[in-house]
């Protein structure tokens, strides 16, 4: 009867979506699941800006493009998130106050101007050395570019804001508060009507008089096909360039003299000895402009003034990809010795007439942050797209401080080893293969990780019969397959024949396996390709998806505003040939026949969302007809989370975006592999889950603040795989008891979900103990078996959990508080003390292989599970 009961109930649940019974579960009641760091963080990730603590040499400051912000005690051996649970996580400043180094200020939102660049909420402040925060203002400035403090008052700041990165935005120019955020006032903005367009990119003080400023103005704005700078922004104006203040920020004069027109982003930096020596780094299109690869100007440059900036003099045309860069630094105690950042770190000896890279071996291109020790300025350390370095000879040699998980991954697969394998790819950092989990009590390493190739990583896929074989994919569809035994590497991008029109591909562009043929995998760009035989041939199975508008597909660069493409697809995993496309101009497919015949489904979408970018599709594992559809409209300046789920095959869609937090875009969609009323959701700034297939939204997992760019379930071990776009990889260990938290079980006092197979090993010993904490180790499941359950309300009574083999005879009891909402208690296989003792040898060994039956008693009511128990070969049990 019960088991009738429940068949009906799911019935009912799957007809009648709309009026499920309202849960009332939060994020609390959730906060037993939560996931663990895997890292890695061998490969680092973008670092925006530095800080050091001006009376303390071993602290200092990491601000992460996505990931928030580190801050180390220890020089860097080790590292604490002290930017965890604000409301975003992109970092564009940071500042220590040097009159209090307790104070410290961060801008948020990232201001690169890439286009994966994530933005802010404001300014931020903390007192008390990074442990508390407030938000103190600034909340529609989308991205702070700099922040500088009163060298004697840490209350006084000014703040660069540079604005919303794809379109016009109030909170523009350079703001002063004297109260610590409590009241701002803009001292330097664009005159009317560009106000909204113009925003500051950078600010620096004299140290010794801080009532004399510079800034730097720049008008920017990215399209999704497209990026504008400068004069070209503005209609034609040149409403940047260099300005000066004598009175703290209160009137302005723009400084012209020897200086180009036309200006772009522009990057400043004041000599502290002598503060009337300036330099800056500036972008001018005046005489033509540069192709990515041409580092230098043909009128902008690097410019010095020994005069306060009233005579500029133009040193060197050195001024490589302004919108990425733009950043120069002085050394402290040598006016001679500049920095300009790069792809790589230019050094110059002589005051910026010639510069060298030969120093910059050995350390990961793209350079965004540099900062000096000013007591010991052979002392540097230097952030870019692979993380951080530290040199203690100005850069002859560098440490690679790769201990913070802040990989910015894009798409990530699993294979069906034991344990099972992620491969990700990532942004600049290529592809990696890595484990879900080690038998060492060393954790997971960065030794742990293989590189598989690649430039900016995105998808990647294991060959589902030959473990050796992987396939990962570089930017615009440059598809490569690895042997992890021999080496070899094999291109695979498809090719059209000469004289024949080119493919367009994405960044990002989508390569997914076959769910239904071996050895074939599908690939998309304006079109979509089958690839057959591991790749080795390839057909192309539709026209051009996209809206075909030719003013939108013909942007110069690197290919990162390759526009007018397939940006998602999907299998159905029930119906070969069932295939779903998205793409980034605002078009949604369908075909039935694996591309015989496709019927587009875009005049059946909401309005809302016709003409945006299409992120993500997840076809339904329970339904053919059934699809889910993530939109992602923040480069439209919409920043509200758009989901959606059709039932008829895209003839109609439901918005399921419910009480989603109203600025947090959809990026990724999973329907749960069990239940269909579960729903995986991946924003901007958290991870989802929806237990009533999207009336209801749940922010679980524990991460950290951070866009969730992708989720796998791991098909045999239910395990959530999560790739976050800032904080590297994490994995919720078994998602049965989501999958078995239907309302029915909500009502009831107390309920044991199903364990899933246990395994009992012993982890190699290492050297966790002993060889220092300055290593990043990602964490390793709980070994034993998870045992997890579900209470209502609290009684004031404990959780208790007998185990007995299948004799019947007891072998462990376990207890647990009675804390509403999910719980799990780990059994480590072996007898509980109260039954054997473990002295004696006995106690220490584990249970035999079998079936296990788990009884939990919580009050009156009793509830028990089977559990497979299997013990690894060759260890002897009890």
């Amino acid at each position: 009867m019960n088991r009738l009961c429940t068949l009906l109930l799911a019935t009912w649940v799957t007809l009648c979506p709309v009026v499920l019974a309202e849960t009332s579960l939060d994020a609390l009641m959730l906060k037993g699941l939560t996931a663990r760091s895997i890292g890695p963080a061998a490969m680092g990730g973008r670092v925006s800006d530095l800080a050091l603590d001006p009376k303390d040499p071993f602290t200092f400051y990491v601000g992460l493009g996505t990931g928030g912000l580190m801050k180390t005690s220890d020089n860097g051996g080790s590292f604490q998130g002290v930017f965890e649970q604000e409301s975003v996580a992109a970092v564009g400043a940071v500042a220590v106050a040097p009159s209090d180094p307790k104070v410290i200020w961060v801008g948020t939102g990232e201001a690169n101007d890439r286009n994966s660049s994530s933005w802010g909420h404001g300014v931020f402040r903390s007192t008390d050395g990074a442990a508390t925060w407030t938000n103190v203002g600034l909340t529609q400035s989308k991205t702070i570019a700099r922040i500088v403090i009163h060298p004697k008052d840490p209350n006084t700041a000014w703040v660069a804001a540079s604005g919303d990165l794809w379109g016009p935005s109030p909170e523009r120019g350079l703001y002063k508060t004297t109260d610590g955020g409590k009241t701002w006032k803009v001292v330097l903005s664009a005159p009317a009507p560009y106000t909204n367009r113009v925003g500051a990119t950078d600010v620096a003080l004299d140290p010794s008089n801080p009532n004399i400023l510079y800034a730097a103005l720049y008008a920017r704005e990215r399209k999704p096909w497209a990026f504008s700078a400068g004069p070209e922004a503005t209609d034609g104006k040149d409403l940047g360039g260099i300005f000066k203040s004598s009175d703290g920020g209160t009137t302005w004069s723009k400084l012209t003299e020897g200086l180009p027109t036309d200006t772009g982003r522009i990057g400043l930096a004041v000599y502290p000895k002598n503060p009337k020596i300036l330099y800056a780094v500036v972008q001018s299109d005046s005489a033509g402009t540069s192709t990515i690869d041409d580092i230098k100007s043909k009128r902008g440059g690097v410019f010095r003034s020994e005069d306060g900036g009233t005579h500029w003099t133009r040193v060197n045309a050195l001024n490589p990809r302004p919108f990425y860069f733009s950043q120069i630094r002085v050394d402290p105690q040598n006016d001679q010795r500049i920095y300009v950042l790069g792809f790589a770190l230019h050094i110059s000896e002589d005051g910026g007439k010639t510069f060298r890279e030969d120093r910059f071996k050995n350390v990961h291109p793209d350079n965004h942050a540099l900062a000096i020790d000013p007591n010991h300025p052979q002392r540097i350390l230097l952030g870019n797209d692979g993380g951080l370095y530290q040199s203690y000879n100005a850069g002859a040699q560098w440490e690679h401080l790769n201990r913070i998980a802040a990989g910015e991954f894009y798409r990530i697969n699993v294979d069906m080893g034991t344990p099972y394998r992620v491969c990700g790819g990532l942004q600049d950092n290529l592809n990696w293969i890595g484990p879900s989990l080690t038998r060492t009590k060393e954790g997971i390493l960065n030794s742990d990780w293989t590189n598989i190739g690649g430039g900016d990583g995105f998808y990647c896929l294991f060959d589902q019969e030959d473990p050796k074989l992987v396939f990962a994919e570089s930017q615009q569809g440059f598809v490569h397959r690895l042997n992890l035994q021999t080496g070899e590497f094999k291109d695979l991008r498809p090719e059209p024949a000469e004289g024949q029109p080119a493919f367009r591909f994405h960044w990002n562009a989508p390569l997914i396996p076959s769910l239904h043929t071996p050895r074939a995998m599908y690939l998309a760009g304006n079109r979509v390709f089958k690839l057959t035989e591991r790749g080795a041939q390839w057909r192309v199975i539709s026209p051009d998806l996209s809206t075909q508008d030719p003013q939108k597909t013909t942007t110069a660069g690197s290919g990162a505003e390759n526009y007018g493409v397939v940006y998602t697809l999907a299998e159905s995993p029930l119906k070969p040939g069932l295939l779903w496309a998205g793409t980034d101009d605002g078009k949604v497919w369908l075909t039935p026949d694996e591309g015989k015949s496709w019927t587009d489904l875009t005049p059946n979408l909401p309005a809302s969302i016709q003409g945006q970018w299409m992120s993500r599709i997840e076809a339904s594992h329970h339904d053919p007809q059934v699809a889910y559809l993530a939109v992602d409209a923040h480069r439209a300046g919409i920043y509200k989370p758009l989901a959606y789920r059709t039932a008829d095959g895209g003839k109609t869609w439901q918005d399921i975006s419910a009480d989603l937090p109203p600025d947090h875009p959809v990026k990724v969609l999973r329907e749960d592999l069990k239940n269909p009323n579960l729903l995986y959701a991946g924003t901007e700034f958290a991870l989802w889950v929806s237990l009533d297939r999207g009336g209801h939204w749940i922010k679980f997992g524990g991460l950290p603040t951070v866009a969730v760019d992708d989720l796998v379930i791991h098909p045999r071990d239910l395990d959530l795989v999560i790739a976050t776009h800032g904080r590297s990889l994490y994995v919720l260990d078994d998602l049965r008891p989501l999958e078995e938290l239907t309302p029915a079980v909500q009502a009831k006092a107390v309920y044991l979900f199903t364990p899933r197979p246990a395994y009992g090993f012993y982890p190699l010993p290492g050297f966790k103990d002993s060889n220092g904490s300055a290593v990043f180790r990602g964490e390793n499941p709980p070994t034993g078996a998870l045992l997890s359950f579900y209470v209502k309300s609290f009684t004031g009574e404990p959780v208790d959990l007998a185990i007995t083999n299948a004799q019947g005879q007891p072998v462990a009891n376990l207890s647990a508080p009675g804390t509403p909402g999910l719980q799990r208690v780990t059994w480590d296989l072996k007898p509980t003390k109260d039954l054997l003792t473990e002295y004696g040898g006995e106690g220490q060994k584990f249970v035999k292989s079998g079936e296990y039956t788990i009884t939990l008693t919580y009050g009156k009511t009793t509830q028990t599970q089977k559990l497979q128990v299997a013990i690894a070969p060759g260890i002897e049990t009890r």
